[in-house]
């Protein structure tokens, strides 16, 4: 019995230090725009999928909700003040509480999507105001203004950011001369590290992560430069420049065996690069500059990226080896996401569509329209447990996509 006493709090410990955190997060689990679950239907109905709950009380925004195991937060602008959302999976508001100044000129609103981890959720607004808060009511645990506090400068439409975690420590770009990046504590707000990078404005890019070497690498660009930072100790390791202007450059690069992926709507478009097995620099392989999406997202289906193309509106899916455009389908030009090996496409023109990404060819299989909501169809879809959801301004949707 007295071994049993000393067995069972050690076996806590073990658990509780071993634990994975439960994070929500921008683009899915690996911020790639992949979401995990089966079962889902393979064709939907003429009318779409069933409508399973809506809201129109959100506010101004495109920031893509995100998605727990018991709920759902997604941001909005009313009147000029950001608020954070909180849902449970079938629709009941929850609360909703207010967190500083949102933008209000060239497409106002919020713009990211916030993120989770545990019972702490971390949002941040087009004018620069990142906030911590408690994931069970909302109450406010600290505060940083990104250029007030951090000397950053703003973009042309605002501070889009979402915000990545690892550990403990929160990553953004303030954009500026000695804070370009930076790390803070998630747990005070207090700064760790920052990095000057090259001095450039941040471009509206979600940062990602990826372990190669000896370095814990973040990924993220600013206005004309993909940056290479050692995330531990804000290091810069490599950059890549944008050899023609172009300052919106929202997708976060993709890694795979030693290679980098970008796509750019304008500026170098797409380019491959090859890391050093150090981590500590790359060299170009190729430019592809047909495959130019500006903001919409990019998944990889095996060895190919599928988008859709900012000056031709049209899905394509490019081979990750050579660069060639191998397949293209004129469906128009929007944000992509990928699950149960289906393409969801959710177009400028307010249509959600169904692609069978198969390597004969790209075929569109169902297709419905949005009905509800307001302003652009710039938000990205979100999967989750059977359900697609859809944020078109004021409106929030939930579409039972599940079989059976």
């Amino acid at each position: 019995m007295r071994r049993l006493i000393l067995v069972f709090p050690a076996m806590f410990l073990i658990c509780a230090c071993t634990r994975q955190p439960e994070i929500a997060q921008w683009h899915g689990p690996n911020r790639d725009g992949s979401y995990p679950g089966t079962g889902l239907l393979k064709e939907w109905p003429k009318e779409g999928p069933g409508l399973l709950w809506a809201s129109d009380m959100i506010g101004d925004g495109y920031g893509s909700p995100v998605v727990t195991c018991d709920g759902l937060f997604v941001t909005g602008g009313i009147d000029s003040t950001a608020y954070l959302f909180s849902f449970d999976l079938k629709g009941k508001l929850n609360w909703k509480v207010p967190y500083g100044p949102e933008w209000e000129k060239g497409f106002p609103g919020s713009r990211s999507a916030p993120t989770v981890v545990d019972d702490l959720v971390y949002v941040t607004t087009g004018k620069g105001e990142i906030a911590c808060l408690k994931r069970g009511d909302g109450k406010k645990v600290w505060s940083v203004n990104l250029f007030t506090d951090l000397h950053g400068k703003n973009t042309i439409f605002g501070y889009s950011e979402g915000l990545l975690v690892k550990d403990q420590m929160i990553y953004c770009t303030p954009g500026g001369a000695d804070t370009n990046v930076v790390a803070l504590n998630r747990f005070s707000g207090a700064l760790i590290w920052k990095c000057k990078g090259v001095g450039q404005l941040s471009a509206f890019c979600s940062p990602k992560m990826l372990q190669h070497g000896k370095h814990n690498i973040l990924l993220t660009f600013t206005e004309l430069s993909m940056l290479g930072i050692d995330a531990d100790n804000g290091k810069l390791l490599f950059t890549h420049k944008q050899d023609t202007a172009g300052n919106v450059h929202s997708n976060a690069p993709i890694y795979q065996n030693g290679y980098l992926w970008y796509v750019a709507g304008d500026g170098n478009r797409t380019v491959k690069l090859k890391l050093s097995d150090d981590g500590e620099s790359i060299s170009e392989v190729w430019r592809s500059l047909p495959f130019d999406n500006i903001m919409g997202g990019v998944v990889q289906v095996g060895n190919r990226l599928i988008a859709t193309g900012h000056r031709k509106l049209e899905l394509m899916s490019l081979d990750m080896e050579s660069g060639k455009v191998m397949q293209q389908l004129k469906i128009g030009r929007g944000s992509t996401i990928l699950a149960d090996g289906m393409v969801y496409l959710y177009d400028e023109k307010g249509n959600v569509h169904l692609v069978n990404p198969s390597v004969e060819g790209l075929k569109e299989i169902s297709t419905f329209k949005i009905s509800r909501g307001t302003k652009e169809h710039f938000a990205h879809p979100v999967i989750s447990n059977g359900t697609l959801f859809i944020r078109h301004g004021k409106s929030l949707m939930a579409y039972n996509i599940k079989q059976g």
